[in-house]
């Protein structure tokens, strides 16, 4: 597979743009903005999203879906969660049946309670739908530091044919046949990031932050299994990989949501304020509500979700965490 279209130009699609652009011969980049396409198709740069990183020639920069279609093999979608659905219905015209699909998003549908692939194979109508997730800074990838992801499907063959065409020098790709675990490790960590974001703006240490990893890691284990995910998956990169680098790395913008949270600040001003998307916000929703559906206990996603939507304080969100009743681990 030579030809690969990528569906959203944030900092996330545009590194993937960089990194995978010596794996193809030509990739097309879907920028939403049309004024950013242009700036970006001259300068070579996205001065939004991720700045100071040139991207390569063969990348083609485009504002209009039909022509970033056009030719592709492999489809990578790299968008919000929240616009993914509206996003491959509007791809549709430009859609042909020998294509791949692959999800690069990490977030949840709300409505519906779909993972993202999911909504790829109930709008699109395939099965060749695989999905990518992992430990990964935008900015780390573009610099072309050694990352690792593991890119899952159910088709046979279709996660090592990612794999194949997505590896290289310092992005390496490990597969699974689990793509509910990996989807949802990829999702429930962000609402966990935002608590890692709390323990630090309140100035809390290792314990604390020691904690809420390994028990957020917990429910998320409790989660996917509950929804037909294999334990081993959270134990791996897209579980336990991605919590950690989301948990304490500074470039994680639900870790900021949460510190700003520490710090006093409302959230419709946190939001309002940051470039990009945060996925832990919504995804927070969603994950109170697949608790309930799946009667999984996840009391650290609770106490998430009445911070952000009932006003709760940082203090007694973890009061409450610590004096719950006392059970085995």
């Amino acid at each position: 597979m030579k030809n690969l279209a990528i569906i959203g130009g944030g900092s996330w699609g545009s590194a993937l743009a960089i990194v995978l652009a010596p794996r193809f011969s030509r990739v097309t980049l879907w920028v939403y903005e049309s004024d950013l396409a242009a700036r970006m198709g001259t300068a070579r740069i996205n001065d939004i999203y991720l700045p100071d990183y040139p991207i390569p020639t063969n990348v083609e920069i485009t504002s209009d879906l039909v022509t970033a279609l056009d030719g592709a093999e492999i489809v990578l979608g790299v968008m919000p969660s929240h616009l993914a659905r509206g996003l491959y219905q509007r791809m549709l015209p430009g859609l042909k049946e020998s294509m791949v699909f692959v999800s690069a998003t990490k977030g949840l549908e709300n409505h519906s309670l779909l993972r993202t692939s999911e909504v790829i194979r109930e709008v699109v109508g395939t099965s060749r739908v695989a999905v990518i997730s992992g430990p990964s800074f935008a900015r780390e990838v573009a610099r072309f530091e050694p990352t690792a992801m593991v890119a899952a499907a159910t088709e046979p063959g279709l996660a090592e044919s990612v794999q194949a065409a997505f590896s290289g020098p310092t992005f390496r790709v490990y597969t699974s046949s689990d793509p509910t675990g990996v989807e949802i490790g990829g999702s429930i960590k962000n609402v966990v990031a935002i608590g890692a974001g709390v323990l630090h703006g309140m100035g809390l240490g290792h314990n604390a932050m020691a904690a809420l990893i390994t028990r957020g890691l917990a429910e998320m284990t409790r989660l996917a299994v509950a929804m037909g995910g294999r334990q081993q998956t959270l134990a791996g990169l897209a579980g336990l990989g991605d919590l950690v680098l989301t948990c304490t790395g500074d470039l994680s913008r639900n870790r900021r949501v949460g510190i700003e949270l520490a710090r006093g600040r409302k959230l419709e001003e946190i939001v309002s304020s940051m470039k990009m998307v945060a996925e832990g916000v919504k995804t927070t929703d969603a994950a109170v509500d697949l608790a309930k559906r799946y009667s999984v206990e996840m009391p650290i996603a609770s106490q998430m979700y009445e911070m952000l939507h009932s006003g709760s304080s940082p203090q007694e969100a973890i009061t409450r965490l610590m004096e719950r009743s006392l059970k085995g681990e």
